[in-house]
């Protein structure tokens, strides 16, 4: 292979891996961590059948440009859980949760905290943040004031 041809291969070559690395940054940054929250008649409405997979799901509410986070799981005994994804410790890292088996882990100071114990009564410190819901058959709702309580996290 002659020189020219060479340098043709490997130039294509460069171009092809930079515009892999572009679109999945672009992929990564547009389907984030969190989904846009549906809101109807001042609630946000979540459907409890996407939570039936045991998994915590992680949803934002833009309230005048600022951003609320937080998550919705599904506990062992059936219940359903909501959350910011902050604490009144750690929140200022910006950090949040991710989940762990049936537990919810505080990326910045790795405490652990069981999903069924999350609720009105596991509140300071760094567990996280209880939001309160309302189940209504197959859906959550979370009052927009209820999120908009959470704006001092974020």
């Amino acid at each position: 292979m002659s020189t020219i041809r060479m340098k043709q291969v490997i130039r294509t070559g460069i171009v092809t891996v930079a515009l892999f690395i572009c679109a999945a940054t672009v992929f990564a940054f547009s389907f984030g961590k969190y989904e846009k929250v549906k809101v109807i008649n001042g609630a946000a409405i979540i459907s409890v059948d996407k939570l039936a997979d045991g998994k915590a799901h992680f949803y934002k509410f833009e309230d005048g440009g600022k951003e609320i986070v937080f998550f919705a799981a599904k506990a062992a005994d059936g219940t359903v859980k909501a959350a910011f994804d902050a604490c009144d410790s750690c929140y200022k890292s910006k950090k949040g949760y991710e989940q762990q088996g049936d537990k919810m882990n505080c990326k910045n100071c790795n405490q652990k905290f069981a999903i069924d114990r999350l609720g009105p009564n596991a509140t300071g410190g760094c567990n996280p943040g209880y939001l309160p819901h309302q189940l209504n058959g197959n859906t959550i709702s979370i009052s927009v004031n209820d999120l908009k309580s959470g704006a001092r996290y974020f």
